[in-house]
């Protein structure tokens, strides 16, 4: 399993706007083949900030999601951030469900 974490950094201002524009993308991840879980939230002290959080069956299903990554004007939003991607070696579920 594959787990994509981290934050991306935003004007403040327009933080809701970003969100709204990625609102087909999480769409189409969580209907992509290997997607076990997409999410992209806005932090809840940080203004600026916005995270990440995505689970895959492997490396192969991240690959053949991200192409060519988030398009010119996401992009163009980013003021920076810092994601990365995990091997998960084996899980334990902590709550049912």
């Amino acid at each position: 399993m594959i787990i994509v974490a981290g934050h991306l950094i935003v004007d403040p201002a327009k933080r809701d706007a970003y969100l709204s524009t990625c609102t087909e993308a999480v769409r189409a991840a969580r209907s992509a083949p290997g997607c076990l879980d997409f999410s992209l939230t806005p932090d809840l002290l940080d203004d600026s900030r916005v995270n990440v959080f995505e689970r895959w069956e492997s490396p192969q299903h991240v690959a053949a999601f991200r192409g060519e990554g988030p398009g010119e004007d996401q992009q163009a939003a980013l003021r920076g951030g810092s994601v990365a991607e995990y091997d998960v070696g084996g899980t334990r579920p902590l709550l049912g469900g």
